[in-house]
């Protein structure tokens, strides 16, 4: 059930933006259990003017070809899962794309199962009225 946001430098081609989109998927597949056909995702691609970066927080040394994964999902995953997702989405890019680790920004937004409807006006995750 997560929900995928990716905003992308605007120096990443067609191809390589829908590797990272399909890299991020296949790491939440492989490390946190979501099923292979949970897919929502929406991608945004930026200018200079509309994504704004530090080049050396925390003394990772980032490019112009930066990635930010935000992932919106349901609460009740441990730190060592998250940690191994986290890996998993530095490795599957890697993999598939010309962008190195230390431009892959990921962030996780946790919610409660209530505030999550896949269609119809109804919390399909939470019985009631």
């Amino acid at each position: 059930m997560p929900f995928v946001q990716l905003n992308v430098s605007d120096n990443h081609d067609a191809a390589t933006i829908r590797a990272i989109a399909d890299g991020v998927h296949e790491a939440m597949v492989a490390t946190i259990g979501i099923p292979a056909a949970d897919r929502f995702q929406t991608i945004a691609k930026h200018g200079p003017d509309t994504m704004i970066w530090d080049r050396s927080f925390l003394d990772v040394q980032r490019s112009d070809r930066e990635v930010f994964v935000h992932i919106t999902l349901a609460t009740g995953r441990d730190d060592d899962k998250k940690r191994a997702l986290y890996s998993k989405i530095a490795d599957e890019i890697t993999a598939r794309t010309d962008v190195r680790r230390e431009d892959i920004f990921i962030v996780l937004t946790e919610v409660p199962r209530v505030n999550w409807s896949f269609g119809n006006g109804i919390a399909q995750y939470v019985p009631g009225p």
